[in-house]
């Protein structure tokens, strides 16, 4: 299973995109910044290679370790994008270790082959899941990046340093709504055509995946709701987005993991 239907292209592809993610992700000291946007640019679009190697396969493979790999890719996207408006973002090491480290995961655990029987939507549903993924993490990543901006201002540190502190707050909870529409979508769907998208023998059912999904939907709607109604923000809000990504973690790719890893069972 592991490495068993990785194209060399794909393999070729994952090794380059993870040495490119290593030279910032080991070497930011060391570089100019220019040096370091242009090495992990090359690491971004070898990223994107690798990614569409084992998508347009045939047959197509998906598992939870490509979800994490396109969820990192997003969250990379989207610190170029922001990057761009607050030169001061300083995250690139951490995001690039985060890079290497997906794309190799997916090089080792490729993920089954889809159902034959899948309708073609099923691409698309998929997507939005992914893309849920993708918007939920980024919301963390700019958690972290408040929690660390609150405390170098208890410490007293440079306030121009970073990206202000509200500005932080205000990304964190767009892109966690943005990523609450996304996954409301994907349950819909999920509920409404199972069967259709996955073929017969495939409707909707209380499985783990969906149990962890729509657990981590109920916390993100009292996230939102206690922002709307109550101003939550600062701490409180930061453990309730950790306490819903880690059930939305679990919901796919930690059932995933388990069958496809520890069970050895495919899609």
């Amino acid at each position: 299973m592991i490495l068993s239907s990785a194209s060399p292209a794909s393999v070729v592809l994952t090794l380059a995109a993870a040495a490119a993610y290593a030279v910032p992700a080991a070497g930011a000291a060391r570089l100019s910044d220019g040096g370091a946007r242009l090495a992990l640019l090359a690491a971004w679009l070898l990223h994107a290679g690798a990614l569409a190697a084992g998508l347009l396969s045939d047959p197509p493979h998906f598992g939870f370790a490509p979800a994490l790999s396109i969820t990192a890719w997003l969250v990379l996207t989207v610190y170029a994008i922001e990057r761009e408006m607050f030169p001061q973002l300083q995250a690139r090491w951490a995001l690039a270790a985060l890079g290497a480290a997906a794309v190799l995961l997916a090089l080792v655990f490729p993920g089954s082959p889809l159902h034959v029987t899948a309708s073609p939507w099923l691409s698309l549903h998929l997507a939005l899941g992914v893309a849920s993924y993708g918007l939920f993490a980024a919301a963390v990543v700019h958690a972290w990046l408040m929690t660390r901006a609150e405390k170098q201002i208890r410490q007293a540190a440079d306030p121009h340093a970073g990206i202000p502190l509200l500005t932080l707050e205000r990304l964190t909870f767009r892109f966690a709504t943005a990523g609450f529409v996304l996954l409301s979508a994907t349950l819909l769907a999920g509920l409404l055509f199972g069967e259709t998208l996955y073929g017969p023998g495939h409707m909707a059912r209380l499985d783990h995946k969906t149990v962890f999904s729509v657990l981590a939907w109920i916390v993100f709607a009292f996230l939102l709701l206690g922002r709307t109604r109550f101003g939550w923000r600062g701490r409180k809000a930061v453990r309730v987005l950790y306490t819903g990504s880690i059930l939305l973690l679990l919901a796919y790719v930690g059932s995933r993991f388990v069958l496809e890893v520890i069970l050895g069972r495919s899609i």
